[in-house]
């Protein structure tokens, strides 16, 4: 029952959160914690296991519809790597409490919430809006023009974006670190930075923060079982396959949705885990 309970619980997660680009492994973390009560750092490796597993399904489609930015995905894995790395060493060392580095992530996430937030009513999303009614069902591609230290530019349908990789880099490190520590790959905490920073279309990044966040969570397994605390196999298999099934779907029906509610729904269920852990913190004091 437990097991069934855990597939359900990762399919319902996955088909919701995949189609704002991330694999809803942030989500995962509290069900670990508190509805099956693994509170070592095994829950950590645990959660990325259900990345490993359940991420390839999404990546895939997105590869299939040529939507796959390939640059943008190497970048952030150049990033992630070390990041993972210190923060596996931070969760076994200075971070074995969990509540006070709940409350740091709680702030973090309201503050990347609320940045999202202002994003949503931008004149860039209501012309994405325009794309998705000309377009709709219509697949959109994935063009690279330019490739260089400074700037990156790609086009989708009919229009030219750019970003520069050292500040996509930068903020892969960072995330990282904080993921890593926390046992997510960091595509909840990468999507909404990406999005509000550099103005890119979540139609077009997808693929690339998924592929980013399974190699970083492939990389955070290795580091938690060499630091001595293994992934709980049943449970991350029965997360895993019930993500993977999620997360195909997920995939499968984002280009039908306005970017509007794909932004909106990903600012909620950030500012949704953000309340919880500040006010859990309190309230255990």
């Amino acid at each position: 029952m437990q097991l069934l309970l855990t597939f359900l619980t990762a399919f319902i997660i996955a088909f919701f959160a995949s189609p704002s680009g991330v694999s809803g492994a942030f989500l995962l973390l509290p069900f670990l914690v508190s509805v099956l009560g693994i509170t070592d750092p095994s829950a950590n490796a645990t959660n990325f296991l259900y990345n490993v597993i359940a991420i390839p399904s999404g990546v895939y489609r997105y590869w299939k519809e040529k939507r796959m930015l390939w640059i943008l995905a190497l970048i952030m894995i150049i990033g992630y790597l070390p990041g993972i790395y210190v923060g596996s060493l931070m969760r076994t060392s200075f971070l074995l409490d969990p509540k006070t580095f709940k409350l740091f992530i709680g702030i973090v996430l309201m503050f990347l919430g609320l940045n999202l937030a202002r994003t949503i009513r931008a004149r860039y999303v209501k012309e994405m809006d325009e794309k998705v009614k000309t377009f709709k069902g219509v697949k959109g591609f994935v063009i690279l023009k330019e490739v260089s230290l400074k700037r990156v530019s790609f086009n989708f349908w009919e229009k030219e974006y750019s970003f520069n990789p050292f500040g996509i880099f930068a903020i892969s490190l960072a995330i990282g670190i904080v993921g890593g520590a926390y046992g997510v790959g960091g595509g909840a905490l990468a999507a909404p930075l990406i999005l509000s920073i550099f103005k890119l279309p979540i139609y077009a990044i997808a693929g690339a923060n998924l592929l980013g966040t399974f190699t970083s969570s492939v990389f955070g397994i290795i580091s938690y079982s060499s630091l001595g605390y293994l992934p709980r196999l049943d449970i991350g298999l029965a997360l895993g396959f019930g993500g993977l099934s999620g997360m195909y779907c997920g995939a499968r029906i984002q280009k039908y949705l306005p970017e509007k509610l794909i932004r909106i729904s990903l600012t909620i269920l950030i500012l949704l885990l953000s309340f919880r852990y500040i006010t859990q913190f309190f309230i255990q004091l």
